[in-house]
């Protein structure tokens, strides 16, 4: 029974691990939907997260299925707990590359990102699909060097949210009533993308060494 259970939490690490490889893609494809204003890849993107939902039921089903029968302790309730929480942390960055999406197919055939903004939105993009990738590689590796690039990387979002508010807020702003809202919402949107990846670095971080700090995404 104890070989069976190993597997199963095993199985939950790897499919944790697939639907943020999921989440990756459709950051990446979202943030690129809305610089290029591209309607087909906003549509893919939105219609996907579907699939991200479906691994976010399942998880959280076998992980309640497992506390109801296996009655864990310890290490082995510390890692099931933190999945259920990590899986919703994954499908709530999903949902978030989606709004991306969504803002990018609303403004079809326009961008939705003024020109003057369109380099901050692309490093905002940069630095997601490494909050992406590198909570990937995390959740395969547990490697703790990672989980601190994630935190330096959100730390980079944050500042780019707040050059958006400075360029809005400054005496030059031009932009349409309609390109404020486009840009606070988007930018709304990669800086909690941040935020979520931090979450996810903290749980494995508390995983690996038993420390557990707040995280930013008011989880704790």
């Amino acid at each position: 029974m104890r070989k069976i259970f190993d597997a199963e939490l095993r199985q939950l690490g790897d499919d944790l691990a697939s639907m943020s490889g999921l989440v990756e893609r459709a950051i990446d494809r979202a943030g690129t939907a809305l610089l290029t204003a591209d309607l087909q890849l906003a549509e893919s993107v939105i219609a996907d997260d579907a699939a991200i939902d479906a691994i976010n039921r399942s998880l959280d089903e076998r992980c309640i299925l497992m506390l109801a029968q296996q009655q864990p302790v310890a290490t082995d309730l510390r890692i099931i707990v933190s999945a259920l929480r990590m899986s919703a942390t994954l499908e709530r960055m999903g949902d978030l590359a989606r709004h991306i999406a969504q803002v990018a197919r609303l403004r079809y055939p326009r961008h939705a990102i003024p020109h003057g903004l369109t380099g901050a939105f692309a490093e905002m993009h940069d630095a997601a699909t490494r909050v992406a990738s590198r909570t990937t590689a995390l959740l395969q590796t547990h490697d703790l060097d990672v989980a601190k690039e994630i935190e330096r990387d959100d730390d980079l979002l944050d500042g780019l949210h707040e050059d958006t508010f400075t360029a809005m807020l400054g005496g030059g702003w031009t932009g349409t009533p309609q390109e404020t809202v486009d840009v606070t919402l988007a930018g709304r949107y990669y800086e909690r993308f941040g935020d979520h990846g931090v979450s996810i670095a903290r749980r494995v971080t508390y995983l690996v060494t038993g420390d557990f700090a707040e995280d930013l995404s008011g989880e704790r």
